[in-house]
């Protein structure tokens, strides 16, 4: 299916929040939010994706 993540249009596998973590290598501490909602970790396994949506992925940065 096809969504938009960080901005870019994206063909993807995953069915759930949590798989398309995977499958884009994402690991470690990241905030989310789907169609500019947040999603909270302990619901992105439940989240089920649909084609056409919208998902950030923002993982925390070191540094000043």
């Amino acid at each position: 299916m096809k969504i938009v993540l960080n901005g870019e249009l994206r063909e993807v596998q995953a069915g759930t929040l949590s798989e398309l973590l995977v499958e884009c290598g994402f690991s470690g501490r990241v905030a989310t939010a789907v169609n500019e909602d947040f999603v909270p970790s302990g619901l992105r396994m439940a989240h089920t994706l649909t084609a056409g949506d919208r998902v950030e992925v923002v993982a925390p940065m070191q540094g000043g």
